[in-house]
């Protein structure tokens, strides 16, 4: 799977990339991460993105120009790879493990982060497929949104993840928030581990978790039910 995220911050991109589960998986080949400075395909002399808005308004606005400039030289890098287009933006659906899953089923996916009050809607008509929001707030940038996509998708990628019941058993990929969890030591601050857990009968102990599963999901999600 391949990442390519068009953003005025590679660096943060690229910090978050080189560590932990999605570092790992870069480093292993199972993952790409690959991150465009849409500055570097400014016209301006000073490298400027951003422009004032028709019909005025706060704050200012980055010119289709770049963003769609940028665009092109990435999609040309691997143009046979079947590839998703996707704007973080907090007018768009909201990204969930389902949109996670139906993601990992591309080759690759480009992300394009917006800044200041957002962009001339124009490159987005032209360039993206979908527009994505993480959630119901305002970010300041969509590098935030872009990290927590590659984050929820990458680690669907067969390799990434030593085995597919680390992803497929967790809250919210089954259905359910998962059950608690519990290690040493057996008792803490009063408050002991459950006997069952202590039994090494693994029937009775899938039984408990799936009753203590809809208990949590119950208790604090009832919406998943």
């Amino acid at each position: 799977m391949r990442f390519d995220v068009m953003t005025l911050f590679p660096q943060m991109i690229e910090e978050y990339c080189g560590k932990s589960i999605i570092g790992r998986g870069i480093e292993a080949g199972y993952l790409q991460v690959h991150a465009h400075d849409i500055r570097n395909y400014s016209k301006d002399k000073h490298r400027r993105v951003d422009d004032t808005p028709y019909g005025g308004g706060m704050g200012m606005l980055m010119s289709a120009v770049p963003v769609c400039d940028c665009y092109d030289a990435v999609r040309a890098m691997d143009p046979e790879k079947k590839t998703r287009t996707v704007y973080l933006s907090p007018k768009g659906k909201l990204f969930n493990q389902k949109k996670a899953v139906e993601l990992a089923g591309y080759e690759r996916v480009i992300l394009l982060c917006g800044h200041y009050e957002g962009i001339d809607s124009r490159a987005i008509e032209e360039i993206c497929d979908e527009e994505l929001s993480v959630g119901d707030y305002v970010l300041t940038g969509g590098e935030l949104g872009a990290l927590i996509v590659i984050d929820a998708v990458g680690r669907l990628i067969d390799g990434v993840l030593a085995d597919p019941s680390c992803y497929t058993e967790e809250s919210i990929a089954s259905g359910l928030l998962e059950y608690p969890q519990y290690t040493r030591p057996e008792v803490f601050r009063g408050k002991r581990v459950p006997e069952v857990l202590l039994s090494g009968n693994h029937k009775e102990i899938e039984k408990w978790r799936y009753r203590a599963a809809l208990e949590e999901t119950m208790r604090k999600r009832p919406d998943l039910l």
